[in-house]
């Protein structure tokens, strides 16, 4: 009785082992996604673009919440030339699919636009990110969808 106790406790470990391991990594995927993103908004609330500029792949694609689609030159560039006075983010949730992840959230902010134009914003984001070789994770694509308040 004592050897089959053993031998089930043994194997209950086993099977759930992989299972607390994968959570474990998916949590600290989770947690370093949304430290990106709040490094996304403290770039926005500080008004420097060089702190995101790491955060984004060669090749993301940016979709404005005007529509327009920018590389990640022209996102940097849009960047320096908006000013925010106040800006921040809401319901931020990161979901993590092995080496991807969707983070979204809302953003409420207001400044001057690239234009110089004062502007209010309220839109939703989706950013997904990608886990590059080295670990790192990078924003592969952002698109905002202004909301109504």
């Amino acid at each position: 009785m004592k050897k089959t106790c053993i031998s089930c406790m043994l194997a209950l470990v086993s099977a759930v082992h992989p299972a607390w391991a994968q959570t474990s990594v998916a949590n600290r995927a989770q947690k370093a996604v949304a430290a990106r993103e709040q490094q996304w908004l403290q770039s926005h609330k500080t008004n420097s673009p060089d702190l995101v500029a790491p955060l984004l792949g060669k090749s993301i694609v940016v979709t404005s919440s005007d529509g327009r689609v920018h590389n990640k030159a022209e996102t940097l560039a849009i960047a320096k030339r908006t000013k925010y006075d106040s800006v921040d983010y809401s319901d931020v949730k990161v979901t993590v699919f092995g080496n991807t992840a969707i983070a979204t959230g809302g953003l409420d902010a207001k400044g001057s636009d690239e234009a110089g134009k004062p502007f209010e914003a309220h839109e939703r984001w989706t950013d997904t990110w990608l886990r590059v070789p080295s670990g790192k994770w990078l924003c592969i694509a952002s698109s905002d969808v202004p909301i109504k308040k």
